[in-house]
């Protein structure tokens, strides 16, 4: 019977640490999905931003630029 129980314990202790290392990969990628939406805010009110400024034209086929 102790065998049985130390084995137990050993799957225990082996369940706990992977229960520990999902756990801290869990974490690491929701900071980096909280960074990676910041990040995409941030590149949308600046391309908003660029649109309602009347900037950032499209030259289509063989139009001349305004500067010509």
């Amino acid at each position: 019977m102790s065998t049985e129980v130390e084995s137990l314990q050993e799957r225990i202790a082996h369940l706990q640490r992977a229960v520990d290392d999902l756990s801290e990969t869990v974490t690491r990628q929701d900071r980096d999905i909280a960074l990676l939406q910041h990040r995409v805010q941030m590149l949308m009110e600046r391309e908003a931003a660029r649109e309602s400024d009347g900037g950032g034209g499209v030259i289509l086929g063989d139009e001349r630029p305004p500067h010509y």
